[in-house]
């Protein structure tokens, strides 16, 4: 007749020896399910708070770019990406001027990181046009000339710019009048001159770029 096993329970007062699992045993160590955090959320949290604490004038155009970098790519070191980008169109603001093929070109830049960039180019623009819009030309004109450098120094393409101003030369207008190729841009006066008609303008003043993307 074939025995019954039955495990015999411990005594009172006595404790289970405790073994390490054997190999291949599938059960695995628990501390193997907590990994470190990676290094760059460190760095990214120190550059967040020098900024924070000193602003964008001690911080070299990478750290910047950085900075910009966090929130289009959030699970990676970005540091070598910007000083790549930087190395290759010259600085911080070439990087988010130049176009997004241009952009794509360069490995780690996708489409979404590249409207990113684009998307901070566009927020600039819109911050140098508040801040000569409704002011007097002749006394903001090294701000209007920041303005347009930031708009068309680095176009691709010619640009013809007019800027509209009233009788107290407030500029009330900046408008792209025509767009041409590399090296030609149309002008036509009747459409410059009914648009300051329609304006209620009272002089203007034409601006004119040359492409510098021809390498």
């Amino acid at each position: 007749m074939a025995s019954k096993f039955s495990p015999s329970r411990p005594k009172a007062g006595t404790s289970l020896p405790i073994s390490e699992p054997a190999p291949n045993s599938g059960v695995e160590d628990v501390g193997r399910f907590f990994t470190p955090a990676p290094h760059y959320l460190d760095h990214r949290q120190r550059l967040r708070n020098r900024f924070l604490e000193g602003g964008a004038n001690a911080m070299p155009d990478y750290e910047i770019l950085e900075l910009v970098l966090f929130a289009a790519i959030p699970r990676r070191d970005v540091k070598p990406l910007a000083k790549e980008l930087i190395a290759h169109f010259g600085s911080f603001a070439d990087v988010i001027a130049a176009p997004i093929d241009r952009l794509m070109e360069i490995k780690g830049v996708g489409e979404s990181v590249a409207a990113h960039l684009k998307i901070v180019e566009a927020a600039a623009l819109r911050l140098s046009k508040t801040q000569v819009l409704g002011k007097p030309a002749l006394t903001s004109w090294a701000a209007l000339i920041d303005h347009c450098t930031a708009a068309m120094a680095r176009s691709q393409t010619e640009e013809f710019r007019t800027l509209f101003l009233d009788r107290k030369n407030i500029l009330i207008a900046d408008e792209v009048q025509a767009k041409g190729t590399v090296d030609h841009t149309p002008v036509y006066p009747r459409e410059i001159v009914k648009r300051a008609l329609e304006l209620g303008a009272s002089a203007i003043i034409l601006v004119h770029n040359h492409p510098t993307w021809l390498q």
